[in-house]
């Protein structure tokens, strides 16, 4: 069976995409998970505030900010540099030993940034960037429309900027989603990832503080990005990679028959290993051969919703029949 496919104009043998995360930050790793059939690799996501944290942890080991007077901003540029170097040094060695695509991923809150790393991503030889814009929307004093110009001025300048590929990993935070994801990828990129896994927040009720809830997605995780994949994969102009809850072979088939261009897989590689891939490969092999598909483009979008269907008289139906079946 050939599971050869196109993502973001990139040629992956596998649709399985390893999505940005800690594993994707050790390059042994990422060597492991080309062994056991990862069609690309999105790399651990280079995050502003965590250089703005190093930078203000490095210079207050010796004084405090103010002290610095005019050399903070050299200080300050200094550190940042020598934490990216770190980051890009990891990719010119993930580009030296692997053969699938290296895929860049950047999350910044100042625009400057975003054009700077993203600059350094093209320069270091990713073969695409993914964007990951999810913002989430807890200003009450921004609304729907102001934050959809920040896409579009971001997404813009990126354009105009780099010529690699670009993604944007995007949120379930929009007021009009359908609306929102159609006018994206009409913006000339060449993929949008849905969805990303927003960090949970949980209290410690013994201390009486906040903390961090789990952050791996759960099976159940996955079925919202399945809806919003087959509705859009019709009406979009851009290939789309899903993302959170994918933990199975039969997973991976519903996104691609739902219409995704590839599978992004995080949280079962930490639950059950690297070598899960293998078996989210041989599986998805297996249902090929099974129904006798020879290519991932013969069977694709087979159940995706058709721009001119009533979705949501379907799914209304779906609905009702569900109860139907219970009562």
């Amino acid at each position: 069976m050939d599971t050869k496919t196109k993502y973001l104009g990139l040629e992956l043998k596998s649709p399985i995409v390893v999505g940005s995360c800690g594993l994707t930050a050790d390059v042994d790793k990422m060597v492991q998970m080309e062994q056991a059939g990862a069609g690309a690799v999105v790399l651990k996501s280079v995050f502003e505030e965590q250089i703005i944290h190093d930078i203000k942890r490095n210079t207050h080991m010796f004084a405090p900010i103010d002290n610095y007077g005019v050399s903070y901003e050299y200080i300050a540029a200094h550190v940042a540099d020598d934490s990216l170097e770190k980051h890009f040094s990891m990719i010119s060695e993930a580009k030296k030993r692997l053969t699938i695509p290296v895929i860049g991923s950047i999350n910044c809150f100042s625009y400057e940034n975003w054009l700077t790393y993203a600059k350094r991503f093209q320069e270091s030889g990713c073969d695409a960037l993914e964007l990951n814009m999810a913002i989430l929307p807890y200003e009450t004093n921004l609304s729907a429309d102001d934050i959809e110009r920040t896409y579009t001025q971001i997404i813009n300048t990126l354009r105009k900027s780099i010529t690699i590929p670009i993604s944007i990993k995007l949120g379930t935070y929009f007021t009009d989603m359908a609306k929102s994801l159609q006018q994206i990828s009409w913006m000339g990129i060449q993929g949008v990832t849905m969805f990303n896994k927003s960090v949970e927040v949980d209290i410690d009720i013994e201390n009486e503080s906040m903390k961090n809830a789990s952050n791996l997605s759960t099976h159940e995780d996955m079925f919202k990005t399945l809806r919003w994949v087959a509705l859009m994969s019709k009406k979009m102009r851009c290939d789309i990679s899903a993302s959170t809850g994918v933990y199975t072979a039969d997973d991976v088939v519903k996104m691609l028959l739902a219409g995704a261009n590839s599978v992004q897989v995080v949280s079962c590689l930490y639950k059950n290993g690297i070598d899960t891939l293998k078996e989210l490969n041989a599986g998805l092999q297996s249902w090929m051969q099974k129904k006798g598909y020879d290519s991932i483009d013969a069977f694709r979008g087979k159940l995706a919703v058709l721009p001119t269907d009533k979705a949501s008289v379907a799914m209304r139906t779906q609905f009702m029949k569900y109860f139907a079946e219970i009562s």
